[in-house]
């Protein structure tokens, strides 16, 4: 009979994810995993409030927003915040920004 071992105490999914991450992604995209953590530092409250970062594929960043007016206002804003978020980052990595509705 197979045993399974019990924990008792919790691990931070983060650190469980910063451990497997670097083995199944290309070490010159872990710049790109930032980006869910500087995401409404980089792009204020209000934006973070309706906009979440999706995924990310190559140097296009897919962001995910909560109605059709914020889709509309935030393709007007993409250059913005696309430089904000390189910024943030510390290179001129993410080229494109696309905008679709989705869970934020």
């Amino acid at each position: 009979m197979n045993k399974r071992r019990t924990n008792k105490t919790f691990t931070n999914l983060g650190d469980v994810l910063g451990k497997i991450i670097p083995q199944y992604r290309p070490a010159t995209d872990q710049y790109l995993l930032r980006v869910w953590d500087l995401w409404e530092r980089a792009v204020g409250p209000d934006v973070a409030a309706n906009a979440r970062p999706a995924a990310v594929k190559a140097n296009t960043l897919l962001v995910h927003v909560s109605n059709s007016t914020w889709l509309h206002h935030l393709r007007f804003q993409e250059g913005d915040l696309r430089e904000k978020l390189n910024r943030a980052i510390g290179r001129e990595e993410i080229r494109t920004i696309r905008f679709k509705i989705g869970p934020v």
